[in-house]
């Protein structure tokens, strides 16, 4: 150490160093404190926070670059919630909708919540839709794989990327379930109540009635995944595991 500071001793910024001091200015821009061979290890200390917390963000902040149909269908579903609850929001895109939603969670009853959800959805796809693809989708390994990659492609805007994944039904493996990575809506809204009663069981029940086919939607509250087993009845309320989770603790509703 002593021999790097000698030749340092001797460098131009030394004796420019010098000049200035001897203007009547304080040449001190650093003061040293460990030896040279610390500093790596004095960066990385003061470096390692800001990395761990920056990749904290990106980690909980998804981003979901909408084309001209995800905006579209957003905003009908949007408009088709408004509509059946009376309540307006003042807000665009997708934040509408999880506006819309965190209103109806304050204003009315879980109960009350997935009826409303229901209606909304009747009145956001035509009956006429419904009872064809009831009639000519009969629950089948087909229909159910068929339903499973048609979620995949045409709801990303809604929950986010999936994909088709395989389980078991009646002794065979059938590529009926769609893994859902990481649910936009319960990202967005950050509010398991709003999940369950918005989500989860409205559209249990709008899928198995309209469509004729049983659907059991599986939340994971700890990573906001979501896993929808076309085929499977889900269970009864008592026994459902989504139904007895707490809310986080950063609830926004």
């Amino acid at each position: 150490m002593e021999a790097k500071l000698l030749n340092q001793s001797r460098s131009p910024m030394t004796t420019a160093l010098r000049r200035i001091h001897k203007r009547g200015c304080s040449p001190i821009l650093a003061v040293l404190v460990r030896p040279a061979e610390n500093i790596a290890g004095i960066t990385e200390l003061i470096l390692k926070p800001a990395e761990s917390k920056t990749f904290e963000v990106a980690q909980k902040t998804s981003v979901h670059n909408d084309n001209w149909f995800d905006r579209m269908a957003i905003n009908h579903l949007s408009q088709s919630l408004q509509a059946a609850t009376g309540l307006k929001s003042r807000k665009s895109g997708y934040e509408s909708l999880v506006e819309a939603a965190a209103m109806m969670s304050k204003k009315f009853n879980p109960n009350r919540q997935q009826e409303l959800v229901i209606q909304a959805l009747h009145s956001a796809i035509p009956n006429i839709i419904l009872n064809m693809i009831k009639t000519l989708l009969p629950q089948s390994q087909f229909t159910r794989e068929y339903f499973a990659a048609f979620t995949t492609v045409f709801f990303a805007w809604l929950v986010g990327p999936s994909e088709v994944r395989e389980s078991e039904l009646k002794g065979r493996r059938e590529k009926n379930v769609v893994h859902v990575k990481k649910c936009r809506f319960l990202e967005q809204s950050n509010c398991v109540g709003t999940c369950i009663n918005l989500c989860k069981m409205p559209c249990q029940a709008f899928i198995k009635d309209s469509l004729g086919m049983p659907v059991n939607m599986v939340p994971n509250f700890d990573d906001m995944s979501c896993e929808m087993i076309f085929g499977q009845d889900p269970p009864a309320s008592n026994d459902d595991p989504a139904l007895k989770q707490p809310c986080y603790k950063l609830c926004n509703n």
